[in-house]
């Protein structure tokens, strides 16, 4: 996902004229289930050389641990948000209600369900903590050597049922299968691509970035207030990143509205994001590049993508090549349709839950 803020109110779809008439969400049952956990790693050490005395990861859980006759660990989930997400994006309704009831695939009664908040994202630390542009340049390698970690000596767990994540979590998910291939039975990445970010990809990320950077005001990280012009740009791109051209034209199809919707899009993104945080995890995946070691995974791998997600392009192809190179993958193309969000896709669980339905009973061990 690429960002919470942005992909939420996409998802919603709903006219800014009509906004003041909307009643509000009811509660949402899932994060009031939900247990706070946190853990401190001790001298931490970043691929890039540098360190931190205490890092902080900060993670909710649903359910309760499992273990096998010998003591193993036999039903914990981990689920990853995306770029600028945070431990609550997948206890959204529409990913939640679908795989987390009672007989469904992803069952909060059967399994031992984990969201953490990744480096330099929600409760864990990150730049906007104190240290600015000061914090360790953190890749995706650190990010999911500090969830092994904290799922391993923090909280004892010594083997994934299953790997899942969106978008940022998506691309985590070649890397966790490279990096600990024995550690999962299975993996789900939505959303993402097992290539180097180039291309309009890189081009637009880094559109964000330097429109940050360009803004006098941001003085290098070292700002009183928010670089707002700088902020606005980048917002922008996000946006445009994120956008699902059919339903913006459903549901915005005068100029009145759709200006209005910027507006307000803008104004609430802007007032809720720091800019250092943005820099930091858009740059977060520099380095990415599974492409080289996919025939190391040997966990089976369900990989799916949406025939209309800006970020991920389907004419490009990657996919249907690179899943070939994947010992136990298989790689679905959802069709765009009017149940389709664009990148957002990710998180309608009702697109593609029998997918995930099927992959989980294949993937269950005898």
């Amino acid at each position: 996902m690429i960002r919470r803020l942005i992909l939420l109110p996409l998802l919603a779809i709903l006219p800014v004229l009509a906004a003041a008439q909307t009643p509000a969400a009811p509660p949402n049952k899932w994060i009031a289930q939900a247990q706070d956990g946190n853990y401190t790693i001790r001298n931490f050490q970043f691929k890039s050389g540098e360190s931190l005395p205490e890092l902080k990861l900060h993670y909710l859980t649903l359910g309760k641990i499992h273990r096998n006759a010998a003591g193993h660990v036999d039903n914990a989930i981990l689920l990853v948000h995306g770029t600028g997400g945070n431990d609550t994006n997948l206890l959204s309704p529409s990913f939640s209600d679908v795989l987390f009831p009672t007989g469904q695939p992803l069952d909060a009664g059967k399994y031992f369900l984990i969201f953490p908040d990744e480096i330099g994202h929600g409760s864990s630390s990150k730049p906007s903590d104190g240290l600015r542009m000061k914090f360790p340049q953190y890749d995706y390698d650190d990010m999911i050597h500090a969830d092994y970690v904290m799922l391993t000596e923090g909280m004892h767990i010594d083997h994934l049922r299953l790997m899942i994540g969106t978008s940022m979590g998506c691309m985590h998910a070649f890397v966790w299968g490279e990096t600990y291939p024995t550690f999962m039975d299975a993996l789900v990445p939505l959303a993402c691509n097992a290539v180097e970010i180039a291309g309009r990809n890189r081009m637009t990320r880094y559109m964000a970035m330097q429109a940050i950077r360009d803004d006098p005001k941001w003085d290098n990280g070292n700002y009183t207030s928010e670089p707002v012009e700088g902020m606005r740009a980048a917002e922008s791109v996000l946006m445009i990143m994120s956008s699902v051209p059919m339903q913006l034209q459903k549901n915005y199809p005068t100029r009145v509205q759709a200006e209005a919707y910027i507006d307000s899009y803008l104004k609430r993104t802007v007032a809720t994001t720091d800019a250092n945080n943005l820099l930091y995890y858009f740059n977060a995946s520099r380095n990415y590049d599974p492409s080289k070691k996919l025939s190391t995974i040997q966990a089976p791998m369900l990989w799916i993508n949406s025939a209309d997600d800006f970020v991920n392009p389907p004419e490009l192809g990657i996919a249907e090549k690179l899943v070939k190179e994947i010992p136990h993958g298989k790689f679905i193309l959802i069709p765009t349709s009017d149940a389709t969000r664009g990148h957002g896709t990710h998180t309608q669980a009702a697109v593609w839950k029998q997918y995930v339905a099927d992959f989980m009973a294949q993937t269950e061990k005898k």
